[in-house]
């Protein structure tokens, strides 16, 4: 057996306890599975929207997926930062994310009301992780958190201003 084989890694000595990366890599682990959901939703109606709206939801779903899917290795990668595993099944998915899946591929100003309420609740499962992660002094999951938050409530914004008036 080699020296390598036979060695352990060291502990994760990063000044924040092994309670507290547990319970931030579990509020990571929600958030991870709320914005694949996303995703996932964004995606599938980009592929199906139709009607007078088509290039407009198009065009910005496209951007917002593609925001979001960039987005999911940097919060898997925190999540393996602090010492544990990222979930990636749709079966974990499912039983971490807080956002329901349509059933049918809803018209196109039910797909705009859908993702404001799903990134609004990728917002509040961020929150969630940013309490758990500054009560931990864990600045650069906080940071990810901040960044985060800003990019959800702002699509939030541009999906509703798509249903005034």
């Amino acid at each position: 057996m080699s020296e390598l084989a036979k060695s352990q890694a060291p502990r994760i000595n990063i000044g924040i306890s092994d309670q507290d990366r547990a319970a931030i890599a579990g509020e990571l682990s929600k958030l991870l599975a709320d914005s694949y959901t996303l995703y996932l939703m964004t995606h599938n109606f980009h592929w199906n929207v139709t009607g007078p709206l088509f290039n407009t939801l198009h065009q910005m779903f496209m951007e917002q997926y593609t925001e979001a899917w960039n987005a999911l290795d940097s919060i898997a990668e925190r999540i393996r930062a602090l010492g544990h595993h990222a979930p990636g099944t749709y079966r974990e998915y499912a039983a971490l994310s807080s956002i329901d899946e349509p059933t049918s591929v809803p018209a196109a100003l039910d797909m705009v009301r859908m993702l404001v309420a799903g990134n609004e609740a990728v917002a509040k499962t961020a929150r969630a992780a940013f309490q758990k992660a500054d009560a931990a002094n864990d600045q650069p999951t906080a940071d990810l958190l901040t960044q985060r938050l800003d990019i959800h409530e702002k699509n939030a914004w541009m999906l509703r201003s798509l249903l005034e008036g």
